[in-house]
C-alpha cells in the first residue's frame, strides 16, 4: 500500500455525549477529516442538532457535519457497535483495561481488519462520561497528558486518537486477527444485562436499594470484560432463564406446601 493509498478498512465511529458548543462539533469534525474518520455521532446534545456555527468551525469537513446522527443516550448511539473505548481519565469505580491512544488505536486496527465495527466515545466538556456509559465500553483510553496542566479540549482528545489510528493506516501493519469468535454488538450484551438485573432484582440481589446503580455498573464491568460473543450471550441468557424459572418452581412449590398446611390445621374452637 503506498503512502497515499485509502484504506479499505472501516475507521472508528466517534460519539460525542452531551456535547455542548456547536464550535467544538465543527472542530471535531475538522480533525476526523484531518486524519480519514467520517461517522460522528452526537448523544443528547445541549442545544439540539443541527447548529449553524458547526459548519463554520468545520471549515469544509461537511461531509462529516451532513451525516451526523442523534441519539438520547449512550446505549443507543453504541448499540451496532462491537468494540467501544470511553476515552476519559481512568475512573476509580470501575476496573477495565486501560489504554494509550496509541495502544487503543492498534487493537482498533486488528477489530477492524477483523470484519468489527469499532467507537471511540468522548465526554462532554464540564462534566466528561458517566461510569454507568463507560462500564458499557471494552476498555479505557487515557491520554498521557503531564499532570502539571491537564486542560485537554474535546477537538484536541479526538485529533491524537484520530491521528494515531491514521499512522497506523498509513504505515499498513499486518492485522492480528482474532482468534476466538468476534464480541457481540453492545445492543445484545445491553439486553443479557439488563435481563440479568431483572431477575437479580426479583429475587433481592440488589440490597441495600441504594446501592443497585454501583452494583449493576460492577457486574457490566465484569462481564463486559469477557468479551462474549452473540452464541455466548444467548447461552448465558438461557442460565438466566433457566435459573429465574427454577426459582419460581421453588417458590411454588412452596406456596402449596404453606396452603397444605393451614388447610389441615384443625380451627380454633369459637369463644362463648
Amino acid at each position: 500500500m503506498s503512502e497515499h493509498t485509502p484504506s479499505p478498512l472501516t475507521p472508528p465511529v466517534v460519539i460525542l455525549d452531551r456535547s455542548q458548543l456547536a464550535d467544538n462539533i465543527g472542530s471535531v469534525a475538522r480533525v476526523m477529516a484531518n486524519f480519514g474518520l467520517s461517522e460522528l455521532r452526537l448523544v443528547n446534545p445541549r442545544d439540539g442538532w443541527p447548529q449553524e456555527r458547526a459548519w463554520a468551525t468545520a471549515s469544509g469537513a461537511d461531509w462529516v457535519l451532513d451525516g451526523i446522527k442523534v441519539f438520547d443516550t449512550v446505549a443507543d448511539a453504541i448499540s451496532d457497535l462491537n468494540v467501544v473505548f470511553a476515552t476519559t481519565a481512568r475512573p476509580r469505580e470501575t476496573r477495565q483495561p486501560v489504554r494509550t491512544p496509541r495502544e487503543s488505536a492498534r487493537v482498533l486496527y486488528d477489530e477492524t481488519a477483523s470484519g468489527l465495527k469499532c467507537g471511540l466515545l468522548f465526554g462532554g466538556e464540564r462534566a466528561g462520561l458517566e461510569t454507568s456509559d463507560i462500564a458499557l465500553c471494552a476498555g479505557i483510553t487515557t491520554i498521557p497528558i503531564d499532570p502539571r496542566h491537564q486542560s485537554l479540549n474535546l477537538a484536541q482528545a479526538v485529533a491524537i486518537n484520530a491521528y494515531e489510528w491514521r499512522t497506523l493506516i498509513l504505515d499498513a501493519p499486518p492485522p492480528r486477527f482474532r482468534e476466538a469468535e468476534p464480541p457481540a454488538a453492545n445492543e445484545l450484551l445491553i439486553g443479557m444485562y439488563e435481563h440479568l438485573e431483572a431477575e437479580l432484582d426479583n429475587g433481592g440481589f440488589f440490597h441495600p436499594p441504594e446501592k443497585k446503580r454501583s452494583m449493576s455498573q460492577n457486574l457490566r464491568v465484569m462481564l463486559g470484560r469477557a468479551s462474549f460473543s452473540e452464541q455466548e450471550v444467548a447461552t448465558f441468557r438461557g442460565v438466566i432463564h433457566a435459573l429465574a424459572k427454577g426459582r419460581g418452581r421453588v417458590l411454588a412449590k412452596l406456596a402449596a406446601k404453606a396452603a397444605a398446611e393451614n388447610k389441615d390445621q384443625p380451627s380454633k374452637p369459637s369463644e362463648g
